[in-house]
């Protein structure tokens, strides 16, 4: 799994981004969080994730909130 922080959220189309500990931007989908809604979810928030190519770049996936 990899790690990083939620950089942006866009609430009112159910997607945002992900500042991984590597550098990357990584997109992602409020239909891919586990265990917490996306209302919840927070901004600078610690998460884990698994990673996919996608056609426009990288996808987390299997999104969960760091303990």
């Amino acid at each position: 799994m990899h790690k990083g922080r939620i950089k942006k959220i866009v609430r009112d189309r159910g997607f945002g981004f992900i500042s991984a500990t590597d550098g990357r931007e990584i997109f992602f989908h409020r239909n891919d969080l586990i265990g917490i809604t996306f209302d919840a979810l927070k901004q600078d928030q610690e998460v884990e994730f698994d990673v996919e190519k996608a056609n426009k770049g990288p996808r987390a996936l299997n999104i969960k909130v760091s303990k």
